[in-house]
């Protein structure tokens, strides 16, 4: 596995690259001169078989013949091992334009550990309406968060005829639910995480499940940000202006400081946002939001998805990405408005816990640097 646009590459190829690693290099300029040797050796070979064909009776001429025959197919094949050895580059094979060559790794192409399952998702929905789906992620991020590990697990929920409101409604349902559920079902752990651990995570989870979220633009996060430190609050990141991406000391002064419970931040700008996010009329934002908890910062991240073809064009080209053409079809041939979420399941048990940090509620946690278990 190697990091790629913080993604974790699967390949097969490592152990060739060991093997190849140690032999030695060919230049390109060895090639061209074996090239040139080639041409020039295939010259005299037709020089010499002219002159055979002019004297048969000449078993010289024959011999000779045949001698620069031989010379001609030992450069041959001394030309097509200096080209295939020319491919290997830092003990990978490469192509002619110099990438790296997948054509013989394990799936014939690059491949990568997934960082979502939204997109699939999507063809889901569209064919049955709504769905979810739970299982593990990867990140490649190199951070060493109390919030952030490079394997966690995620429930994401993706929702036919649902736009930017009824996807933000449905994650307020959700994480009340949550909080619902873990105050009648687990009430025991709770009292033990009371007197162990955090003496106001009974409290936070009953404010939560019996008050409704507040509801703020992120141009209006940026503007309260903005006048906090004007009023003298510090951050670690004081450069807070409009396009910035919210750090999660900004996340939890909103959520802790300024609402006093969940928020749900929405409508962020395009560039610091996913190519499948709806773009608004204004040109400038997305249907996007965040849901911010206290303790955590973000634990919800969604979005209205961008149903329509010319402008899901457009973006990936603005972006330089390049998607499979059956994802363009699910717009192409008729869609239907959908959305969706993710929830960071590690997140939300720190939130329900108050256990501060991810590594500590997750059973093998994995991140840069660490791989045990």
């Amino acid at each position: 596995m190697v990091t790629r646009c913080g993604c974790l590459q699967v390949t097969s190829m490592l152990s060739e690259a060991k093997e190849h690693q140690g032999q030695p290099s060919v230049a390109q300029e060895d090639v061209q001169q074996l090239q040139q040797q080639v041409s020039l050796q295939g010259e005299a070979v037709k020089a010499a078989k002219a002159a055979a064909a002019a004297d048969k009776q000449d078993a010289a001429l024959a011999a000779a013949a045949k001698a620069e025959v031989d010379k001609l197919l030992a450069l041959k094949t001394s030309l097509a091992k200096a080209e295939e050895a020319a491919k290997w580059i830092g003990g990978f094979k490469r192509t002619a334009a110099g990438d790296i060559d997948y054509s013989e790794d394990f799936f014939g192409k690059p491949a990568f550990l997934t960082v979502s399952g939204q997109l699939q998702g999507e063809y889901y929905a569209c064919g049955l309406t709504n769905i979810y789906t739970f299982g593990p992620t990867f990140r490649a991020e190199d951070s060493h968060t109390s919030r952030h590990l490079a394997e966690f697990w995620m429930i994401e929920p993706e929702m036919a005829f649902c736009d930017l409101e009824d996807d933000m409604r449905c994650a307020e349902d959700y994480v009340r639910y949550c909080c619902r559920f873990v105050l009648e079902r687990c009430r025991p752990d709770l009292q033990f995480i009371v007197r162990m651990i955090d003496p106001n995570a009974i409290s936070r989870l009953e404010h939560v499940a019996n008050s409704p979220f507040a509801r703020c633009s992120y141009t209006q996060g940026i503007e309260l940000l903005q006048k906090a430190i004007a009023e003298g609050r510090k951050f670690e990141d004081m450069d807070v202006h409009w396009g910035m991406d919210l750090g999660t000391e900004h996340e939890r002064y909103l959520a802790e400081d300024v609402f006093k419970q969940p928020v749900i931040v929405y409508n962020y700008p395009k560039d610091i946002k996913a190519f499948y996010m709806r773009l608004n009329n204004d040109g400038k934002t997305v249907a996007a939001m965040d849901v911010l908890v206290p303790k955590v910062g973000e634990l919800i991240g969604g979005s209205q998805r961008e149903d329509r073809e010319d402008v899901l064009q457009r973006r990936l080209q603005e972006m330089g990405i390049n998607v499979d053409e059956a994802y363009l079809d699910l717009r192409r041939y008729g869609s239907v408005p959908h959305s969706g979420f993710g929830l960071g399941f590690e997140r939300l048990i720190m939130f329900a816990t108050g256990i501060d940090n991810i590594r500590d509620v997750i059973p093998f946690p994995r991140w840069s640097g660490n791989v045990s278990f």
